[in-house]
């Protein structure tokens, strides 16, 4: 029934108006504002996937530099939805600088971290802070844009996240080759200035509540539930087949806790017991917006899975050093901003996101699967090719996945619906970064005996050999071993290539299962720009249809 009326809502809407609403000062202001907080989370996270060989050499994390991926991706995955009700009862401004100074210290402590612990320590008080920057950008977004225009305004947000990415790897690089703490030190400063900014230009309105009124509208025993039954799970994710084996018990006893857990998260957030639940049933009862939930979790897999396999390409295969991998690495950011401009655009003139989102799965499917053919020598212009075909199916998809999930949803589910897309978009980054590393890894132990040096195939064996793609190590072994050890590199890509590619299918299969919602083209919402005013237009037609 909600479902039916916003439809109606929407084509009533759209009918009446297709005028988008005049942007003023304040509104640039507040997209400047999301956009530098996109780019050094978008900075962060390359400069850091280019370095971490290097790291995990200088600090001798071993096997354990998974550990530096899934705990940051844990950290901001369980945080999002909290965030999300948070942002609800407190406003927007105070919830997003509390994360920019939180993901601030997290720099700090990474950058001077001396040992795997620090760094892990670190990395997870930095992804606390970068999931609430994350989630709050997009609410924020839904807040003063109208969802016909989301798809364009999304684009432009996570552009700067791709030029913070764009710039991340050459930076990266560089600073790899001399003090890698630069990397997190750089990324303090810029935080710095962000705060500064958001804390006096960003002004939005809320309607602000007594503390005592305010905490009752927490649902602090949902909450719980949801950390610990996802950071039990995620720890499970995050160690099997890389720090234990999938039948160890390390492994078993909290992926079993986790999926416990989130039925009892699930059970009482569905029973009377819960006065405002943190995730409503209430947004997975129409099939498009479940649709839509399944293809956050792919395309962001997706993402963080190209972002392993082709620094991996790049330094095990064709030996570059990571400065120059990430340079070769730009072109995907380049084609990846390019198109994510041109796929909003198109929406927001359009107003239909299938087509979209199936030229982008289909463009994803394309891409992995040429992937599978690279070798050591191929040639510069096929992989040229095959990395732009990968990022222009990549920004199809990721800038319409959001309005698809709202089309369906009332404005008074914004901020939850778009907190659960966050928390499945990071769930997505973490699995994809995990599970790249664990498929790779098992397929190098799997093709490991092509290598005849018993002593070399130990040494590269059980997760090592991610640790000595740009180490000295392989260059200096003898030109027939050596031959041996890329050969393997290039089988175990092989097979992450196909297993993405297989994801990717399956993304073109959810976009069928959509049903097109017409996008609305005015707001209302409670929140937004402090000087913005009410649409008379969406008024009337709500409350006529209530």
């Amino acid at each position: 029934m909600v479902a039916e009326k916003e439809r109606d809502v929407g084509a009533q809407i759209t009918s009446q108006s297709q005028s988008p609403t005049p942007k003023t000062w304040r509104f640039w202001v507040v997209i400047i504002s999301l956009c530098l907080m996109n780019f050094v989370s978008g900075l962060d996270a390359t400069c850091l996937a280019i370095s971490l060989p290097k790291v995990a050499n200088e600090l001798e994390i071993g096997h354990k530099y998974i550990l530096v991926y899934s705990c940051f991706w844990l950290a901001q995955t369980v945080f999002q939805p909290i965030c999300a009700q948070l942002s609800d009862i407190f406003g927007r401004k105070t919830p997003t600088m509390i994360s920019i100074l939180v993901f601030a210290i997290g720099g700090v402590v990474s950058g001077t971290a001396r040992s795997s612990a620090a760094l892990i320590a670190g990395r997870t008080i930095q992804g606390l802070g970068s999931g609430g920057i994350f989630c709050l950008m997009e609410i924020i977004i839904c807040d003063i844009v109208s969802l016909r225009e989301r798809g364009k305004y999304v684009s432009l947000v996570m552009s700067t996240s791709a030029i913070g990415a764009v710039v991340g790897p050459p930076i990266g690089g560089a600073i790899a080759e001399f003090n890698w703490r630069w990397i997190f030190y750089i990324n303090v400063m810029l935080s710095g200035i962000d705060f500064a900014v958001v804390g006096i230009f960003m002004h939005l309105q809320y309607t602000r509540l007594p503390w005592t009124e305010a905490r009752t509208r927490i649902d602090w025993v949902g909450s719980f539930i949801f950390v610990a039954a996802m950071s039990s799970l995620l720890i499970a994710l995050g160690t099997g087949g890389t720090l234990y084996p999938w039948n160890s018990w390390y492994v078993l006893v909290p992926l079993a806790l986790g999926a416990a857990g989130l039925v009892a998260f699930a059970l009482f957030e569905n029973s009377q017991y819960c006065k405002k639940p943190m995730i409503p049933g209430h947004l997975f009862r129409n099939r498009t917006t479940v649709a839509a939930y399944g293809m956050t979790m792919l395309f962001a897999s997706l993402h963080t899975w190209g972002g392993f396999a082709w620094p991996v390409y790049f330094q095990a295969e064709l030996r570059l050093t990571p400065l120059k991998a990430g340079i070769n690495y730009l072109v995907f950011q380049a084609f990846l901003v390019f198109a994510a401009g041109i796929s909003g655009t198109l929406l927001s003139k359009l107003g239909y996101y299938q087509p979209l989102q199936f030229i982008g799965f289909a463009l994803l499917s394309l891409g992995t699967g040429l992937s599978i053919l690279l070798k050591p020598d191929t040639r510069t212009i096929l992989w040229v090719v095959f990395l732009a075909i990968t990022a222009i199916g990549l920004a199809f998809v990721m800038t319409t996945i959001l309005p698809a999930i709202l089309a369906p949803l009332a404005e008074s589910d914004v901020a939850t619906a778009t907190g659960v897309f966050s928390f499945l978009r990071s769930f997505g980054f973490m699995w994809g970064s995990t599970f790249s590393v664990v498929v790779f890894n098992s397929a190098f132990d799997q093709f490991a005996s092509k290598i005849r040096d018993d002593t070399v195939q130990a040494t590269l064996a059980r997760g090592q050999a991610f640790e000595s793609i740009s180490s000295p190590y392989i260059d200096n072994l003898p030109g027939q071993v050596k031959a041996e050890v890329i050969q393997v590199f290039d089988d175990a890509l092989n097979v992450v290539w196909e297993v993405a590619l297989a994801l990717a299918l399956f993304g073109m299969l959810l976009v069928l299962v959509e049903k097109h919602v017409p996008l609305r083209t005015q707001l209302d919402t409670k929140y937004g720009l402090e000087d913005k005013r009410r649409n008379a237009i969406l008024s009337t037609v709500v409350r006529a249809q209530i």
